[in-house]
């Protein structure tokens, strides 16, 4: 059986990538691809889910508090738990994609480090995730482009977040200088790994509709599978 495609759909907070993954899964249903979807972290279903909860919280202190290398644990450990999952739904053939996955982990918590520290921090978290918890490569990743500032306005959208306890902003979302840290090195990402696309999602300053950036999206996908 030939083996499946794996597809990451990844982005700063509010830039739509639960819409987006849903979006593309039902296309590629009506399509009679065969398919999975898994949305990381996995907040109310997981032991290092429900971690990652606590940690955007606040319980640990703020994100400049907790060290990259321990709080990527927990982000690594939730994809740990799923493994086996996508694993099966891989070698069935099936094209599995994901809201967030290992380039997340690489953004968020690389940018809590000075830049000469970053790539020593990038080896470290690769070799955890894809060569001690065998995490299956993703291949390809799709990062949603939504400048932060319009991004923080759609996170002040959601809906209430039973992880947050009420708050309408996680640890990340409350600092606009770190997500913008965040925003460049996924940025970065795009421009030296091969198999990472960058989908703008905004046009003269206002988000796009989510048709018009699946349809982006769609244009990036299809090559790929």
């Amino acid at each position: 059986m030939k083996k499946g495609k794996f597809i990451v759909i990844d982005g700063t907070d509010g830039s739509g990538k639960k819409t987006q993954a849903d979006i593309l899964i039902k296309r590629l249903k009506k399509l009679k691809y065969k398919t999975a979807l898994f949305d990381f972290p996995q907040y109310y279903s997981s032991f290092f889910g429900k971690m990652v909860g606590r940690y955007l919280k606040g319980e640990f202190g703020k994100s400049d508090d907790v060290s990259p290398y321990l709080s990527s644990l927990l982000y690594a450990g939730d994809r740990w738990q799923a493994k086996e999952k996508i694993l099966q739904n891989l070698n069935e053939g099936k094209i599995v994609v994901t809201n967030r996955y290992v380039p997340s982990n690489l953004a968020y918590q690389g940018a809590k480090l000075p830049s000469k520290e970053r790539r020593k921090f990038f080896h470290w978290l690769e070799n955890l995730e894809y060569q001690y918890y065998k995490i299956p490569k993703e291949n390809l990743v799709i990062f949603l482009y939504v400048p932060v500032e319009i991004g923080q306005g759609l996170v002040d959208g959601k809906g209430h977040r039973k992880y947050l306890g009420g708050k309408k902003r996680d640890i990340h979302e409350e600092n606009l200088s770190y997500l913008k840290k965040v925003e460049k090195l996924y940025q970065e990402f795009c421009k030296t790994r091969k198999n990472w696309h960058c989908v703008i999602c905004t046009q003269n300053g206002k988000i796009l509709s989510r048709e018009q950036i699946a349809e982006r999206i769609w244009e990036k996908v299809r090559k790929s599978i």
